[in-house]
């Protein structure tokens, strides 16, 4: 079970920060997996075991980051992470960015959670887009629980080019390129105990029908072999 981060998990983010090379690490490898990489398995775990009690039927799966960085992507950074996440979601053998995933993640300064895609595809927004169109009676109900809420908001890059919604309270959804339904706060007692566990869960349990909705976008036909007037 989940008993907590400790201040060694944020001293470590902070010392992975400004000494990033294999031999900082390399000493401090021993304090990475007991104070970081341990307890964010065990979080994992637990909040999984958590949502497939509430969700049977949602066959969630989990998954934490690793900490090595991806060496095609460096661009100049180290080759550390000085954060981990850990993500829920259904693995259908879809591509990153086609499906969305419910997600944790803890940095040096602060951490969140949400529902959304890290990068969604451009089809897939355009999917998004074209639901709407069909019938947006079902985001609405989604944005109207949103609206009475103050744990979660809507975030995202928005295109420059405003795209005219079908209701005007979906305008926010309609414009994104990308979208995420997160929680963001800085760092306090709550991650040192077992609670932080309890909240995430709670969350996420109001996020399932945010998460179901869009997991299903991917099955959608592609608008775009379809031409449509150009509503933007």
């Amino acid at each position: 079970m989940f008993q907590g981060f400790s201040p060694d998990t944020v001293e470590f983010m902070w010392g992975i920060r400004f000494n990033n090379d294999r031999g900082w690490f390399e000493a401090h490898k021993e304090l990475y997996k007991t104070s970081f990489q341990e307890p964010m398995k065990e979080l994992a775990a637990q909040l999984q075991r958590e949502m497939l009690e509430k969700f049977p039927k949602s066959e969630l799966n989990m998954k934490v980051s690793r900490i090595h960085r991806d060496a095609r992507r460096l661009f100049g950074r180290g080759p550390y992470k000085d954060h981990l996440w850990l993500s829920l979601f259904r693995w259908d053998g879809g591509e990153e960015g086609a499906r969305p995933v419910l997600w944790f993640e803890l940095g040096p300064e602060q951490w969140s959670y949400g529902m959304g895609f890290w990068c969604a595809k451009p089809v897939v927004m355009a999917k998004h887009r074209a639901r709407m169109d069909r019938d947006p009676k079902p985001l609405l109900r989604l944005d109207n629980k949103l609206r009475r809420q103050k744990e979660f908001v809507l975030e995202g890059p928005e295109y420059s080019r405003a795209k005219t919604a079908p209701d005007p309270r979906l305008a926010p959804w309609y414009n994104k390129k990308s979208l995420t339904v997160i929680h963001e706060e800085p760092l306090s007692e709550l991650l040192y105990t077992p609670e932080l566990a309890d909240r995430l869960a709670e969350g996420f349990t109001f996020l399932m029908p945010y998460y179901d909705y869009f997991s299903t976008l991917w099955a959608d036909p592609d608008p775009r072999e379809t031409p449509q007037k150009d509503k933007g």
